[in-house]
């Protein structure tokens, strides 16, 4: 009976001995933490508005006619190179020349007519110095005079239009270039009116092309004179072509209900590759850094949890204190607003072993996906962005003691 009271008297002390450990174990045991991260890099930092726009001529010109008729010849065709003053086309001439023979006869009709007043004249003032004239017949061939003068004046302007007419019958070039466009056949009918019909397009130097780029409203008051693009067009998608913002016009233009300002790009074209019209897909470089450590924007919206600063051993008492009142005022939602500091500076988290600690950083250039920073940190740093519900692979791995002695496994043969 006694043996028997022994022997429960052992195990229920063995069961709460046993019982003791385990809640020492368990209410002693710390939350282990699995730290999701980004490596701090070093590289370029680029701020860029993104356009989209066509290639054109840097100079081009319309070709009109300023007079009307039937294209009797074309001596131009697409691509040709001509110079300043070459003919290019012609017009029927038939009714214009018309027009000049008759402005002619008109002129000798008036020339004879001033020639007779001007006899008349003379007579009628002889007369009345003499006076045997009366004032009346002299002042009425005084006017004949005058009004002759006035008719042969006007003969020579009718004479003056039919010549100009008849010149402009022939179209030539205005400046020196290569035809891009011919808009008309012989034969076709050309009539000016108060909008000239086109018959032509000259470029005036196709080694020179301009990229005219549709920049958003909310994106032009970053776009200056003199800031560096790069575009490409689908005619060469493995090529990037560079060129100049030279011009920013205030003029707005509606696409889609959008409003936008054309920006006038500069580009060099010596192979002649880039064609007016081509659809160019354009990045203006606003600002850039080269070569400096940068981190992913959204590191700087990670705090770690306040049980874990708060249980933290790395963390001097004065940072947990920082941290716990700023997690306490704010709350968890809105972690974003606590890691700005004055505007320019920033906390990163970084990693150290197992545990992570605050490092203030200055802030640099954004471009919406990386930001530039200075401060106590280095290449290749790792900065906590976030938490792991399990250990990664590499961390399960590291995790493994190398002392560790692997048993061998027996297989049958």
């Amino acid at each position: 009976m006694k043996k028997k009271i022994i022997i429960i008297i052992s195990v229920v002390s063995v069961l709460l001995l046993l019982t003791g450990l385990i809640n020492y174990f368990l209410g002693n045991k710390t939350t282990e933490y699995y730290w999701r991260s980004v490596p701090v890099e070093k590289g370029d930092v680029n701020v860029i508005v993104t356009a989209t726009g066509s290639m054109a001529a840097d100079t081009s010109v319309d070709v009109g006619v300023q007079v009307s008729g039937i294209i009797a010849k074309i001596k131009v065709d697409f691509n040709d190179i001509v110079k300043k003053g070459q003919v290019i086309a012609i017009l029927d001439t038939t009714l214009y020349y018309a027009t000049k023979l008759d402005a002619d006869a008109a002129l000798q009709r008036a020339q004879v007519a001033l020639d007779e007043a001007k006899r008349e004249y003379d007579r009628s003032k002889n007369l009345f110095d003499n006076k045997v004239a009366a004032q009346a017949d002299y002042d009425q061939a005084f006017t004949s005079y005058q009004t002759a003068q006035g008719n042969l004046i006007s003969a020579k302007a009718q004479l003056n239009r039919a010549i100009i007419n008849l010149q402009y019958c022939t179209i030539t070039a205005p400046i020196k270039g290569m035809v891009i466009a011919r808009n008309v056949q012989v034969g076709n009918m050309v009539i000016a009116s108060f909008n000239s019909p086109v018959l032509f397009t000259i470029a005036y130097d196709l080694t020179k092309m301009q990229v005219q780029a549709d920049v958003d409203e909310a994106d032009i008051g970053q776009v200056k004179m003199g800031q560096q693009a790069k575009f490409t067009v689908d005619a060469y998608p493995n090529d990037v072509f560079t060129g100049i913002v030279t011009q920013i016009r205030h003029q707005p233009v509606m696409v889609q209900n959008v409003v936008n300002y054309v920006v006038i790009i500069e580009v060099p074209n010596p192979d002649l590759k880039l064609m007016p019209g081509l659809t160019a897909n354009s990045n203006i470089f606003i600002q850039e850094r080269n070569n400096v450590l940068k981190i992913p924007t959204n590191a700087f919206t990670f705090v770690p949890p306040i049980e874990y600063i708060q249980a933290s051993k790395l963390l001097p008492d004065s940072i947990k204190k920082y941290w716990t009142i700023k997690l306490r005022q704010t709350g968890e939602l809105k972690k974003q607003q606590i890691v700005e500091s004055n505007g320019t500076t920033g906390y990163l988290w970084l990693i150290k072993g197992k545990d992570v600690f605050p490092m203030e950083v200055t802030k640099g250039l954004n471009d919406g996906s990386f930001t530039e920073i200075k401060g106590n940190v280095h290449e290749e740093d790792e900065v906590a962005t976030g938490i792991n519900h399990a250990p990664t692979a590499k961390e399960t791995q590291s995790s493994q003691s190398p002392f560790m002695p692997k048993f061998p496994t027996t297989k049958k043969k």
